[in-house]
């Protein structure tokens, strides 16, 4: 790839709490067997695949960096926020997430009345069995038009279907990079920008640091080595805490994405556990 990697701590990976194929259980046990220490849990509006994974973290010698991921827009742009270690008891983020999911739940029913329009009728109760978890998104519509032979792929399915600009396609609720970064420091975590790389978000990093902003993910799938070069630069210049993770989904979801393919070394777990410390005091 270009540049080495320390897969010593992968801190972006999403179970079946959100839009993952493994459970959390299953996880933190694919992880010890690579040889992660830590492992970052961040499901999409959802805590519900801490509890899970604290415990197998436990039982196979694996650090649980508990981490959420928040869908924001910027300019037409998505911009992905996410947040580790932020208080699970906090009731203004629970209560955020709720109203999140809510959203999921009412765009999706949108989606699936766009689709019966077209002919393709698929349940509600078909994309929850799908889901499994709490979370319920895009790919899971797109997992049962698969199943149902409207599509080859997850891919495919956004294209023909329900990714931007296609027939089905349902705008999402609209969160700013600022209301999330705001939430997540409310809660006392850390907030972190992830893959800047996909929609080539440096020139806005400076705003967002204004606004809260601690960290950027540097290490990630979808960046070139030049890209982490990059990042790696802003995240110094503005002194940010330099992040990294595969963004795991499971081979069925995201293709050639492995598990501790992209990461950080352990001291960058110990600098977010530091800020959050020295946040909460």
């Amino acid at each position: 790839m270009g540049i080495k990697r320390f897969p010593e701590a992968d801190l972006h990976c999403h179970t079946t709490a959100s839009d993952g194929l493994l459970t959390p259980y299953e996880l933190i046990k694919a992880a010890s067997e690579i040889g992660l220490k830590a492992v970052g849990i961040t499901d999409h509006d959802t805590v519900s695949g801490w509890s899970e994974s604290i415990k197998a973290g436990k039982e196979f010698g694996v650090e649980i960096l508990k981490g959420i991921e928040l869908n924001t827009e910027w300019q037409g742009t998505e911009v992905h926020i996410l947040g580790y270690e932020p208080d699970q008891e906090s009731k203004q983020f629970q209560d955020k997430l709720r109203e999140l999911r809510e959203a999921r739940m009412k765009r999706m029913l949108k989606i699936l009345d766009r689709l019966h329009n077209m002919k393709i009728d698929i349940s509600v109760s078909e994309i929850k069995a799908i889901a499994k978890g709490e979370s319920v998104g895009r790919p899971h519509i797109a997992q049962a038009l698969i199943q149902h032979g409207y599509a080859k792929s997850i891919k495919d399915a956004f294209t023909q279907y329900i990714g931007a600009k296609a027939p089905a396609y349902v705008p999402r609720f609209k969160l700013a990079p600022k209301e999330g970064i705001n939430l997540i420091r409310e809660a006392g975590g850390v907030a972190v920008l992830a893959h800047p790389g996909q929609h080539d978000l440096g020139k806005f990093i400076q705003i967002w640091v204004n606004e809260g902003l601690q960290g950027v993910e540097v290490s990630h799938s979808d960046h070139t080595p030049e890209e982490e070069r990059q990042y790696r630069e802003i995240s110094r210049k503005f002194h940010l805490i330099m992040t990294g993770g595969s963004d795991f989904h499971g081979e069925g979801r995201k293709m050639g994405v492995k598990l501790g393919g992209w990461g950080v070394s352990y001291d960058v777990v110990e600098q977010i556990r530091d800020l959050t410390i020295c946040l909460r005091k």
